[in-house]
C-alpha cells in the first residue's frame, strides 16, 4: 500500500551521551530534524556535564572534592537526582545508595584496575548510609556531606536523562514518542496506529546482544540492571558493577538482570539496582508494595534462564 500524503513521517534522531548514545523515535510532519537533534543534545549534555564521574570538572565531582561539612551550590537537575536517589534509598531500606563512588573506584569500575588497598579500606572503613552522609537544601540550591563519601549517580543519571529527553519532546509539541539512552527507555503516548510501543528486554548474555522477551509500553518507562554488561575480572571471577551498600563489595550470586517498569525512567533505573541488591524474593515483595512491574532473570545451572516477576505487564506471579 502506498504511503498516504497525510501519514506522518518517521523521525529517528540520535547522538552521543554518557559513553553511549541517546535516541528519539516519533512520527511527525513539518519537523526540523536538525533543530530537534540540537535541542535534545543540549539536554543530555547538560545532564552529563552535571553528573559525570569521568569528567573531573562536572558539578558532581566538584561536590565530591569539597571538604566535609561545606555547603556547595549545585544546579537544580543534580540536586533533584540526588534527592530522588536518597528517597529511593530510604524506600528500599538502603539497597539503593548513591554514595558508592569510592567502592566502585576501588573495585575497578572507573579508569583504574582494582586496587587491593582501596578495596580493603572500603570494606573495613566506617560505613555511613547515604541518608546520614548527605544533606540537601533544595530551597537554597545547595548540598553538603557529613561524612567522607563519594557520590556516584550512574545508577540513576541515565534514567533521568531519558526523562529529560521525553519532557523536551513534549515541550516541543510531540505527544507520542519513544526515547532512550542505551537500554533505558521511556514512551510517550502510543504508536501512530494506537498500539503501544514495543521494547525488547535483553537476554543476560555476556558475549552477545539478543532479546529475551518483548514489552508493550504506553506512557511509562523501563530500565534494566544486570551483571552481564559492566563487570571486572578479579582472580578469575567476574564481578558485577552493582555494589552491596553494607558490605562495599560487588553483588555475588544475585539476579542476572532486573527490568523495572515505572512512571519515570529515573525511578525505574534506581529500583532495578535496588532489587539486584535485595535479591529476587525480597526485591519482588518490595516492588509489589511500590506498585512496580518487575521481571527478574536468574541463571540456573542446567536450567538456563529462569524468569520471576510481578505485575500485569510481565504476566508473572511473584517468585
Amino acid at each position: 500500500m502506498s504511503k498516504m500524503s497525510t501519514d506522518p513521517t518517521r523521525r529517528a534522531l540520535n547522538g552521543p551521551t554518557m559513553g553511549t548514545r541517546w535516541s528519539a523515535l516519533f512520527f511527525a510532519e513539518d519537523v526540523d530534524e536538525t533543530a530537534f537533534t540540537a535541542a535534545l543534545q543540549i539536554v543530555v549534555d547538560q545532564i552529563d556535564d552535571q553528573m559525570s564521574t569521568w569528567n573531573p570538572d562536572s558539578d558532581l565531582m566538584r561536590f565530591n572534592a569539597a571538604p566535609t561539612g561545606t555547603w556547595v551550590a549545585l544546579p537544580a537537575h543534580l540536586l533533584n537526582v540526588m534527592t530522588l536517589g536518597l528517597g529511593i534509598g530510604r524506600a528500599s531500606g538502603g539497597a539503593f545508595d548513591i554514595t558508592m563512588g569510592a567502592s566502585l573506584k576501588a573495585w575497578g569500575f572507573g579508569s583504574e584496575a582494582p586496587q587491593e588497598a582501596e578495596i580493603r579500606a572500603a570494606m573495613e572503613g566506617t560505613k555511613v548510609p547515604a541518608l546520614d552522609a548527605l544533606e540537601i537544601d533544595l530551597a537554597q540550591g545547595r548540598a553538603r556531606k557529613h561524612a567522607d563519601v563519594a557520590v556516584d549517580l550512574n545508577g540513576i543519571a541515565k534514567g533521568y536523562g531519558v526523562d529529560r529527553l521525553a519532557e523536551t519532546l513534549a515541550d516541543m509539541g510531540i505527544s507520542d514518542a519513544l526515547v532512550g539512552i542505551d537500554g533505558e527507555m521511556r514512551s510517550l503516548g502510543t504508536h501512530p496506529d494506537g498500539t503501544p510501543w514495543t521494547i525488547a528486554v535483553e537476554a543476560p548474555n555476556y558475549d552477545r546482544r539478543a532479546p529475551h522477551s518483548v514489552l508493550a509500553l504506553e506512557d511509562g518507562a523501563v530500565a534494566t540492571s544486570g551483571d552481564y554488561r559492566h563487570w571486572v575480572e578479579v582472580q578469575g571471577r567476574r564481578l558485577s558493577h552493582t555494589m552491596h551498600p553494607k558490605l562495599r563489595t560487588p553483588i555475588a550470586n544475585g539476579p542476572a538482570s532486573v527490568t523495572v517498569v515505572a512512571p519515570t525512567c529515573a525511578e525505574a533505573d534506581a529500583w532495578a539496582t535496588a532489587i539486584i541488591v535485595l535479591g529476587i524474593r525480597a526485591g519482588l515483595v518490595l516492588a509489589g508494595g511500590q506498585g512496580l512491574d518487575v521481571l527478574a532473570l536468574e541463571r540456573a545451572d542446567g536450567a538456563g534462564i529462569l524468569s520471576h516477576g510481578i505485575g500485569p505487564l510481565f504476566g508473572l506471579e511473584p517468585a
